[in-house]
């Protein structure tokens, strides 16, 4: 992964032109007084910005400008759309961590504003945090403190029932969250990432309306993940594993792709989606266990082609997508077989694969089979 210090996603940018003090006005279609009024208090609101954050959003937006809407909220109700119905960018200097309902507060902003609008606003990550924790060493009563707010603050909000008692012990605020996590969850409610940076110990965003908010999609929280995947003949499937990314990570696929490109082994390199606990489960091969769901379920067979996301298959070659949904899927892909990890190797391991396969199909697979079982047991490949 790039630098967490600056992190542009796409090429996007606004002009931006020179401005005035003058030009601070309220984003309403209330009277003058109350144009005064909210002007001075927009103008209070960026003398209370740290240097470094007001010129980090001055490369994107100007906030002076009356197109340009800065807020101090972390309500839903506090975003009524007479106050932003002329507003062309919105920046919250409120930090996400305290809205109780981060979906409905982020679809609501993406109501407001207009298509190719921007959004920018802060979080306070769960990485930075524990940096903070931890920063002056470990002992006990940290890793304790650390354990049980771990608990409360990132884990009961995500168990149907007890959030419940989470947010009316909380209100709903100093909610933990991931970059991985905040991040989804703007892309799922109809955001484009442009950059994002980490600035005086806060992750600061800027992402642009493109679409309307995912209702098709469920996120992710579980430890079982189910995963969308090309099936034989082109079937879309859904392929079960272990959970080993951070919550709404499958809504930024594409977007790491683009950042990072591929790994060797042609998974999402320098992946910031995956969890601690995750690199774990995928060093042993443990994420891979519950796939025998699909195999007695008849999608998967023990043995094929890689269960791929529709965004790796559509980067195949033409002869391997049409060759490889004549397959079934399988748990121990031909690359584990064949020692061939690295991105390209692994195609061309599937040639290899499926041109035997096609001439004695069973002999195929048990051969396959020993010699990924050899190779796993001797250390001579790994998972990714």
């Amino acid at each position: 992964m790039r630098s967490i210090e600056s992190i542009s996603a796409i090429g996007v940018s606004q002009e931006i032109e020179n401005t005035t003090q003058s030009e601070l006005a309220i984003i309403s279609s209330a009277g003058p007084k109350q144009e005064t009024k909210a002007g001075q208090a927009k103008e209070a609101l960026l003398k209370q910005m740290d240097i470094k954050v007001y010129d980090y959003i001055a490369q994107h937006v100007i906030p002076e400008r009356e197109s340009v809407r800065v807020m101090d909220i972390y309500k839903i109700d506090q975003l009524d759309n007479r106050a932003t119905e002329r507003a062309r960018s919105l920046i919250n200097i409120h930090q996400i961590n305290d809205v109780k309902y981060i979906n409905k507060f982020l679809k609501r902003v993406n109501a407001n504003l207009p298509d190719a609008g921007l959004f920018i606003g802060c979080i306070e990550t769960v990485q930075i945090r524990k940096r903070k924790l931890f920063a002056n060493g470990r002992n006990i009563f940290k890793s304790l403190y650390w354990f049980f707010c771990f608990i409360f603050h990132r884990v009961m909000p995500k168990i149907r029932y007890v959030q419940k008692v989470y947010f009316g012990i909380t209100k709903g605020k100093f909610r933990w969250l991931t970059m991985a996590e905040m991040l989804g969850r703007l892309v799922s409610c109809g955001f484009e990432i442009i950059e994002y940076k980490e600035i005086e110990g806060k992750l600061y965003f800027v992402v642009m309306k493109t679409h309307e908010p995912t209702n098709n999609q469920k996120p992710s929280f579980g430890p079982l993940f189910a995963m969308n995947r090309i099936g034989k003949n082109g079937k879309l499937i859904k392929v079960y594993k272990l959970r080993t990314m951070h919550p709404y990570s499958e809504f930024l696929q594409d977007f790491v792709v683009k950042l990072n490109g591929y790994n060797e082994v042609g998974k999402p390199a320098n992946d910031f989606r995956l969890a601690d606990w995750g690199r774990l489960y995928r060093k042993y091969w443990l994420d891979e266990i519950p796939q025998f769901i699909n195999v007695l379920k008849g999608e998967l067979a023990i043995v094929g082609v890689r269960p791929l996301s529709q965004t790796r298959f559509n980067e195949l070659p033409e002869d391997v997508r049409q060759k490889r949904i004549r397959f079934k899927p399988g748990c121990i892909p031909p690359y584990v077989a064949l020692n061939m990890p690295d991105s390209e190797q692994n195609i061309e391991a599937e040639r290899i694969y499926m041109a035997a396969k096609e001439k004695a199909p069973f002999l195929t697979d048990v051969k396959y089979f020993i010699m990924a079982v050899y190779n796993i047991l001797t250390g001579k490949i790994k998972s990714s």
